[in-house]
């Protein structure tokens, strides 16, 4: 993806910019040239992701949720495209916040999307890798089959969660003529990412930097694959802007498949830590009953074949990110937005 600012320039709308992905989102977007407003409201998303953009005249923030519905009319009316990325994330804040998730994700998705067929707009929505369950075949090709627990079950209610996000992107789509992508994230890390709602390799690079016992949960013998944020924002942006893409499913990931007791292994091994590894049994990480999959490994022949996607970080070199960032992080950095500054809906240009 270039650098250089491009002739025609976009306005953008990134939902949840602030957030780990959107930040390093909207960081992009501003460096080629494009008018980025960020919509947050900082229940996961930090004022720190994204404060080095505050004040640039190329970036908006504006902080309010997508279920604001007025807010959401006049911000996707004044923009060219839309990231949808603001959901509700992680292992621990779907359990711990199971009604709010659910509201966040659906609702929140139906008011983005109605927003962009009032106004023609294209959307990117951004779903993940629980979409296929316990479906330990592999790799997982976009067809395949979703094999869900009990609906009972949290983990399984953010699955459903976001399946219902992508049938209201492809049927927005069928019915309406809204030009919608949507993406499958594969276990995306780097740098700003937080550890504090499940993240594994920020978590262990934070206990692995403090000395402490790496907790692995479960057997560690679960695979997962981790592709470096830049690879997955060069994909998010090139998906956008590609006519092909519009009306499909794309994931996005590697395929460099690694145990999670592994993960562990190596982020000791790149911090020089003495830290030990603990497993922790998923009752006591999370709930009673809790399940989780063996593997997950994404097929990522479609997202190559229509725009050359390939990862260009390997394993080693993403956990290293992760802890030069966190070793070089300020101590009581701002994580909040100042009170008043953001909170205006930008003036039409």
């Amino acid at each position: 993806m270039p650098d250089s600012p491009r002739s025609e320039p976009m306005r953008v709308l990134v939902t949840g910019g602030a957030g780990f992905i959107g930040s390093h989102l909207a960081e992009v977007l501003v460096k080629r040239g494009d008018a980025v407003t960020v919509l947050d409201n900082f229940s996961t998303g930090r004022y720190a992701n994204i404060a080095p953009l505050d004040g640039h005249p190329r970036f908006q923030l504006v902080t309010g949720s997508i279920l604001n519905e007025f807010l959401v009319d006049k911000l996707v009316e004044r923009s060219d495209v839309v990231f949808h990325l603001a959901a509700a994330v992680g292992v621990e804040l779907i359990i711990k916040k199971p009604l709010e998730s659910l509201m966040t994700n659906i609702r929140g998705s139906e008011v983005v999307l109605e927003m962009a067929h009032r106004y023609r707009k294209k959307v990117l929505v951004a779903s993940t890798s629980e979409i296929y369950g316990k479906n330990i075949n592999g790799p997982l090709r976009e067809d395949m089959d979703r094999v869900l627990g009990s609906p009972l079950k949290s983990r399984w209610s953010y699955s459903t969660s976001k399946a219902v996000d992508e049938i209201l992107a492809y049927v927005y789509w069928k019915e309406k003529g809204v030009p919608t992508i949507i993406v499958r994230l594969f276990n995306t890390v780097g740098p700003r990412q937080s550890g504090a709602y499940g993240m594994v390799i920020p978590r262990f690079v934070g206990q692995a930097l403090r000395g402490e016992p790496l907790a692995v949960h479960g057997t560690g013998k679960q695979t997962r694959c981790f592709l470096h944020v830049a690879d997955a924002v060069t994909a998010l942006v090139r998906l956008i802007e590609h006519p092909k893409a519009v009306g499909d499913v794309f994931n996005i990931g590697s395929q460099e498949e690694v145990t999670i007791e592994d993960v562990a292994r190596r982020v000791i091994r790149l911090t020089g830590s003495s830290s030990r590894i603990e497993p922790i049994p998923y009752e006591q990480a999370y709930e009673e009953g809790f399940e989780d999959m063996q593997r997950r490994v994404p097929d990522i022949g479609k997202i190559a074949a229509l725009i050359g996607f390939r990862p260009s970080m390997a394993l080693d070199q993403i956990i290293a990110s992760v802890v030069d960032s966190v070793r070089s992080s300020v101590v009581g950095g701002m994580t909040s937005p100042p009170a008043l500054a953001a909170q205006s809906v930008p003036r039409a240009s």
